[in-house]
């Protein structure tokens, strides 16, 4: 019996995790993007993931998209290389195999204030293809936003859309096409050792320690050149994932260090500032990765006067059934009501 896939446009996002189509993780760049700029596409993708393949303007908040960054100049820089970046999807058209180009990110309206709102659109074609996509990634927000460079978010958006595949758990690329995927500027890294040393090697360390997955890029030569690779991915053992888990809730420094196999000691992000005695009688905490993810989802803002607000407010509804998760989902629309 045949498999029956879901439609990607029928997966939802949850509080640990968005989903982004396949199509759109192996995108050819025309303009390099950089790892803020994949990460704003991302975060623009969930916001409109309810009605991602209709012909609508969707609004979000620019402080959502900005971040720890002071500035809105980086949002409409991103903005601007995102609508200059193409994705190619090979199809089938009368009969024939062909492929289709369309631009990432439609046209779109910034407010003039540090504290204002976007409207954006996403392009027609693209939308089309959303709509009959059939193979996504679910992408974890903590490791999304925890890995340190654009490749190793390539890297685990690659290996996320290929995970759960039945049938498959390896892929050939041509040199040209991996840096094609993954955003390799043109005329940089050209030899293989350069590729290998600067770009893959330090993303599949950090995709080894931080994600579900582990991954290994081997060269494949013809006579003396690499002119292609092998991708293979499988699925962490229990041991593995909790060494994952673990690594997330060091700091960026202890991440890198964790992922390059030092052994520095490095002290959990969470313990520079404990949780206030003042919270105990409002509650009992929560799990050490609940406040490093909101740490990285939200930076700059006091996670313990966050929790206190959420507490307060949740004292006059139901219990939860997952404090943590209702946490995190509270912070998010904090953020959103309250920009830095």
């Amino acid at each position: 019996m045949a498999e029956t896939r879901i439609r990607t446009v029928e997966a939802r996002p949850n509080a640990d995790s968005l989903v982004k189509p396949g199509e759109l993780v192996d995108l050819i760049e025309v303009t390099p993007l950089t790892l803020n700029d994949r990460r704003i596409y991302n975060q623009l993708l969930e916001n409109a993931w309810e009605a991602i393949d209709k012909p609508v303007t969707h609004v979000i908040s620019k402080s959502t998209l900005r971040g720890s960054h002071n500035s809105n100049d980086r949002v409409g820089e991103s903005l601007e290389r995102l609508m200059s970046a193409i994705v190619k999807v090979a199809v089938i058209w009368d009969g024939e195999p062909a492929i289709e180009r369309v631009q990432l990110l439609g046209g779109n309206l910034e407010s003039g204030r540090s504290d204002g709102l976007l409207e954006y659109e996403i392009p027609a074609r693209l939308r089309k293809i959303i709509r009959n996509s059939q193979v996504f990634a679910r992408l974890q927000r903590e490791v999304m936003f925890a890995l340190s460079s654009k490749y190793a978010l390539t890297l685990y958006e690659m290996v996320q859309k290929r995970g759960n595949l039945r049938w498959k758990a390896s892929e050939r690329f041509t040199l040209e096409a991996l840096r094609g995927i993954m955003g390799v500027p043109k005329g940089k890294l050209s030899s293989w050792s350069n590729l290998k040393l600067r770009a893959i090697d330090p993303a599949v360390a950090e995709v080894n320690a931080l994600s579900d997955f582990l991954v290994e890029i081997l060269p494949i030569k013809t006579g003396r050149a690499v002119t292609h690779v092998e991708m293979r991915w499988w699925r962490k053992d229990g041991d593995a994932s909790g060494a994952a888990d673990r690594a997330l809730q060091f700091s960026k420094v202890g991440r890198r260090v964790k992922a390059e196999g030092r052994t520095e000691e490095v002290r959990p992000a969470t313990e520079s500032r404990p949780r206030p005695g003042w919270l105990e009688s409002r509650g009992p905490a929560l799990q050490t990765a609940t406040y490093e993810t909101a740490r990285l989802r939200h930076p700059g803002y006091d996670i313990y006067f966050v929790e206190s607000e959420w507490r307060e407010w949740s004292a006059r509804k139901e219990p939860a059934k997952d404090p943590d998760r209702a946490y995190l989902a509270f912070f998010r629309s904090y953020a959103e009501k309250n920009p830095l």
